[in-house]
């Protein structure tokens, strides 16, 4: 493991510039990416925004528009970028990117190699964890793909982390120039297994290797390929729950469905309250999220065997 250096992370602290990458912030669920151009402007339900407001006013900060509503401007961090980026192709989502760098063993230092790029979500996050020594290389068969990737990651701040190629893993197997250097190697391909000897040649002794499947056929396939060279394969499944959180009316502990809720009443110490004050109170409600997301997919772990 490499030691991080605190005094070099990837820091968005300077002020709004013509050209910067932003996040306009309406709320939780209604974000967009905006180029600042001194002479545009934003339009959407809260009135028109002024981008020649915005230069000179550090990231975080309010803005106001013609109506006196208000939004935010945000840096454009891997975890709000993967939120709103241009879906090329299938993404990956803040849980899975979260266990793939931990069980990757990814720190500042580390060389990576990743297959195939696609929109980018998963790479964004990557380089920021290799900052700001490492670099992570990946590879697209898509010309145009890799080239709108090129660009994404230059107005993320991140280009200079990472590099783009546009090369058949699956075909061809990695460069050879990362024989016996990669730190770590992911996968995101349609047959994975085909990959698996070249993967092998590519990351140093005790090297850790991880492929994303939509699929468990996929998934068998690719644990078989690994059994000769591989040892630790391990494979997960993440499934996210988000709650809602909102203050309301509790009436008897029950909600209108007649399903008990979780929550948190607010105590009251007022002499004299009824019986039927108590149990129709002020309450801390939580309950699931009505729209949950499902699979996604497979994450499969393995180690290159270490070679004594």
């Amino acid at each position: 493991m490499l030691p991080t250096d605190p005094t070099k992370k990837i820091s968005f602290t300077r002020c709004i510039t013509d050209g910067d990458l932003v996040i306009v912030y309406e709320r939780h669920d209604a974000m967009k990416a905006v180029k600042v151009c001194e002479e545009s402007v934003l339009q959407n339900r809260f009135g028109v925004f002024k981008h020649s407001d915005w230069i000179g006013k550090p990231f975080g900060c309010k803005v106001f528009s013609n109506k006196g509503k208000f939004v935010y401007l945000l840096a454009p961090t891997p975890e709000l970028w993967t939120l709103v980026l241009s879906h090329r192709t299938q993404i990956l989502y803040i849980a899975d990117i979260s266990f793939v760098i931990m069980y990757l063993e990814i720190v500042p230092g580390c060389l990576v190699l990743e297959s195939g790029t696609g929109s980018g979500s998963l790479t964004t996050s990557l380089a920021r964890a290799v900052a700001p020594t490492g670099h992570v290389y990946t590879f697209d068969f898509h010309e145009q793909r890799a080239a709108s990737a090129r660009q994404d990651f230059e107005q993320t701040g991140v280009s200079s982390l990472v590099t783009v190629g546009v090369r058949d893993i699956q075909g061809e197997g990695f460069p050879d120039e990362f024989s016996g250097i990669a730190d770590s190697v992911f996968l995101d391909l349609p047959q994975p297994w085909l990959t698996i000897p070249s993967v092998g040649k590519m990351l140093k002794q005790d090297g850790v290797l991880c492929s994303f499947s939509p699929c468990m056929e996929q998934v068998q396939r690719t644990c078989e390929s690994l059994r000769s060279n591989f040892t630790e394969i391990r494979t997960f499944e993440i499934l996210l729950r988000t709650y809602e959180v909102r203050q309301g009316k509790l009436d008897g502990s029950r909600d209108n469905g007649g399903g008990s809720l979780p929550c948190k009443r607010k105590q009251h110490s007022i002499e004299g309250s009824s019986e039927q004050d108590n149990q129709s109170s002020a309450a801390v409600l939580a309950r699931p999220c009505a729209e949950a997301k499902g699979h996604t997919g497979y994450l499969t772990f393995a180690r290159l065997k270490f070679l004594s």
